[in-house]
């Protein structure tokens, strides 16, 4: 979706909207063909950063762009992730710094190819080490051609901001360039500009007297304010001697008040550009929104939104269960195998050479064609030392069962299988789970039954409101061959309950008559089909056990080569099954776990037999 059509929709409603702004994490390395291992885990964290501050409820990020594209690959990269894993619009910079035309075409394609509808064309600023502005031979020397270009070249598929500059451009030599500033604006959108984002600015009078001349010079598109959070003095001078920015006196009194105590500058900082964004949220110049410029850090533009009491009032809509990606190929995706409902990145990763992806039903069970385990596939996300800190050193099969058991009742922060604790809803069950691990049922996913809760509430609910979703209870576990025997045995009494069961080796095991997918999770709301997002299916399941038993090997692989621990859980992979449990009746959610409670009950008599 385009910005301004957020923005429109954000005026309908009514409401306040924000967004941030994060850039790539700079190189250790000066190969225009090589990512440093900085780089790697630096985008990785960065990543993580992204999810969690979209909790936040930013309308779009935008990624910048360094000059000449040291880092195109970096900032490609982490708008295809925004779009496509984390689910945000993205909006993504684009310079002429040393910029050829292929070079330029080849940004907007990787653009377009993964769905991102917004660009920020700028000149951009003079080559590292180099104080004058000299324009690539073959490239654009203004933003207003690079704008012309794009929408010569592309329509209207992508929507074009610009950069304007309340304070002036710094890299303006003369007056009479500043004084220009808002012709040259004029310009820009006259080649096709569809709203201006600003450089960051502290004099909040001149702002809205500059906004005010805009719209006199005849410019009508939205003007985005670019906010600055104040996090530290340094950073705060840094901030604003690189921008030249003006900052009014009493500011700089409050600040170097207390410059020597980082917290006390972060909360006079906040307090003081909150009453600056109240001035321009309620002055009448058109603006509903606020652009905040992270600088990759979390915590700033969070107070930011706190004092200004925006995160009470936002509330994340899930249309589906799981995140929906914004690729092209995507958008009309709603429905997934559950395998996959703890490592979305891998199941992205495994499909995204699809041409089309399910919607409004599975289809033939032998179409999907899943990629090789690879890029997000099947490894551990924490470093060596972090994961042996987790999970300890099993010893015993026992041991096994106690790290299982803990992870369902939240007293483990991850499996191999999850990187994170367990879904809030997960609760309603969480004991149960515990039961089975401790019988030796190692559970890698469920879901509880759910019948008929509003699509509003708080732990079960998605899409939109007014409408009820359902669960069927299910079940997914790695177990032995004779204890898979018992439940099997089990499991046949009541034919409510459908399975399947695999080992390593390919060996399947199902009471199921059909190759057709089975809907887990749907959703019926107003003036809509029946929603089906969440499936089991046989062709997906085969896919999943290896990426699973892989991820058994990756947790064998911690330990020191030969040891028991190591041991222990290769055997447990070599020899185990993995099985999943459907039980079909939604209203009765409970008995998915009566062969298991059986199990219990019938190991907890042997026991006695043998205390008496």
């Amino acid at each position: 979706m385009k910005i301004t059509e957020k923005l429109l929709a954000a005026e309908r409603e009514d409401r306040l909207w924000w967004s941030f702004e994060f850039f790539p994490p700079p190189r250790f390395v000066d190969l225009s063909t090589t990512i440093s291992a900085h780089s790697v885990q630096g985008m990785t964290n960065l990543v993580d950063r992204i999810e969690r501050m979209r909790r936040l409820g930013p309308e779009f990020v935008d990624i910048t762009w360094h000059s000449g594209g040291r880092t195109a690959e970096l900032t490609t990269e982490l708008v295809k992730t925004c779009q496509a894993s984390i689910g945000v619009e993205t909006c993504m910079h684009l310079t002429c710094t040393g910029m050829p035309r292929e070079k330029v075409i080849n940004a907007l394609e990787e653009a377009k190819k993964n769905g991102c509808t917004n660009v920020l064309a700028l000149r951009g600023d003079p080559p590292r080490g180099q104080t004058e502005w000299y324009p690539h031979p073959n490239g654009f020397t203004y933003a207003a051609d690079l704008v012309r270009h794009i929408r010569q070249e592309y329509g209207d598929y992508f929507e074009v901001a610009v950069a304007g500059f309340p304070e002036g451009n710094l890299q303006y030599k003369h007056s009479s360039d500043k004084d220009n500033e808002i012709q040259y604006l004029k310009e820009k959108v006259d080649a096709g500009a569809d709203l201006i984002m600003t450089q960051m600015f502290y004099d909040v009078d001149n702002f809205i007297d500059w906004c005010n001349k805009v719209r006199e010079a005849g410019v009508t598109v939205p003007i985005v304010p670019g906010i600055m959070p104040i996090q530290t003095w340094n950073g705060f001078q840094k901030a604003v001697q690189m921008a030249q920015t003006k900052v009014p006196q009493d500011w700089m009194d409050q600040l170097e008040a207390v410059k020597e105590d980082d917290a006390k500058v972060r909360e006079v900082g906040t307090k003081l550009v909150s009453d600056m964004c109240r001035k321009i949220l309620d002055a009448n110049v058109g603006i509903r929104g606020l652009h905040l410029y992270t600088m990759n850090l979390e915590r700033g533009p969070k107070m930011i939104l706190q004092e200004l009491n925006l995160i009470p009032q936002t509330q994340i809509l899930n249309p589906l269960p799981w995140r929906p990606s914004l690729t092209p190929t995507r958008r009309a995706e709603n429905i997934r195998p559950i395998f996959w409902a703890n490592r979305q990145k891998s199941y992205l990763s495994r499909t995204e050479m699809w041409d089309e992806f399910p919607n409004g039903r599975w289809g033939d069970s032998r179409s999907p064609a899943y990629g090789e385990i690879d890029g997000w596939g099947p490894t551990i996300n924490f470093k060596l030392d972090e994961a042996r800190e987790i999970w300890g050193e099993p010893l015993k099969y026992d041991d096994v069962c106690n790290l299982f058991s803990r992870f369902c009742l939240n007293d483990l922060k991850a499996l191999p299988w999850s990187d994170q604790p367990p879904a809030r809803e997960t609760s309603v069950i969480d004991r149960q789970l515990a039961m089975m691990n401790k019988i030796g049922f190692f559970t890698i996913n469920s879901q509880p039954a759910v019948n008929g809760a509003r699509s509003d509430d708080p732990v079960h609910g998605w899409g939109p409101k007014g409408g009820y979703v359902y669960q069927k209870a299910y079940l997914e576990f790695f177990v032995s061959p004779d204890n898979l025997d018992k439940l099997i045995s089990r499991i046949e009494l009541n034919p409510m309950m459908t399975y399947y069961a695999v080992n390593r080796r390919g060996d399947l095991r199902t009471n199921t008559h059909s190759e057709g997918p089975n809907a887990v999770t749907w959703g019926v709301f107003p003036g809509k089909e029946i929603v089906q997002p969440t499936i089991v299916e046989a062709v997906s399941f085969m896919a999943w056990k290896d990426e699973a038993f892989e991820l058994g090997y990756q947790w064998s692989d911690i330990y020191e080569k030969g040891s028991t621990s190591q041991q222990l859980i290769k055997d447990i992979m070599d020899s185990h099954f993995l099985v999943n449990v459907v039980h079909n009746d939604f209203k009765n959610g409970q008995d998915i776990f009566k062969p298991f409670l059986d199990e219990i009950a019938n190991e907890s008599a042997i026991k006695d037999t043998t205390k008496n």
